[in-house]
């Protein structure tokens, strides 16, 4: 996979109280529709979620909404996107965002969208898949977690051969030229050691 069609953004169902965070929201979507990159996320039309995805569809992108049937009236699902699909529980709702996406990113956000990140870390770090992802660092506000991570690491709990793959962007200009050149070195870098396989 070198092209990168469609995004997950995992982000906030609240606005946060930095101005700057739905700015960056905003942001996002505009960059993801100019570019024509679909948007795939978790459906909910309030906070961040909903001002990234409304921005998709204002500058003519594609929006994919996964909810929860439970969270339907909660986080009001966004009718305007051209696709939603409802799904039984947190679990399937994580497994298609993924299989939608080539890449993803996180926008500040509560204790869901630390779960959502923590675990596309994990599975990066188990070699599960290497589609890229990006944290947005938008007015410092993940440096917590990067310090923890760097804190595990010179712990001894993050070894080398099972380093953390991230990307950390604080403009919301680089996040997309940041995906792409991930997913091209990514891409290159496999065929390289394709190539050195031995013949059967």
């Amino acid at each position: 996979m070198t092209e990168i069609r469609h995004v997950c953004v995992y982000c906030g169902s609240a606005a946060g109280s930095d101005p700057a965070f739905a700015e960056a929201a905003a942001q996002l979507g505009r960059a993801l529709a100019r570019a024509g990159v679909g948007l795939v996320y978790g459906g909910g039309d309030r906070g961040l979620m909903g001002i990234c995805a409304r921005a998709v569809l204002e500058h003519g992108g594609r929006v994919t909404g996964i909810i929860p049937e439970f969270l339907i009236q909660r986080e009001a699902m966004l009718d305007a996107a051209q696709e939603l699909v409802a799904v039984p529980d947190m679990h399937t709702r994580k497994r298609l965002m993924f299989e939608r996406a080539d890449a993803f990113v996180a926008l500040p956000g509560g204790v869901g969208t630390l779960e959502e990140l923590v675990e596309q870390l994990t599975w990066v770090q188990l070699g599960r898949h290497t589609k890229p992802v990006l944290i947005a660092d938008i007015g410092g506000f993940w440096r917590p977690l990067l310090s923890l991570v760097a804190h595990m690491r010179q712990s001894g709990f993050i070894r080398p051969e099972f380093e953390v793959r991230y990307l950390v962007a604080e403009r919301i200009a680089d996040v997309l030229p940041m995906l792409k050149k991930s997913a091209e070195t990514t891409h290159r870098l496999g065929a390289e050691q394709e190539s050195l396989r031995p013949e059967l």
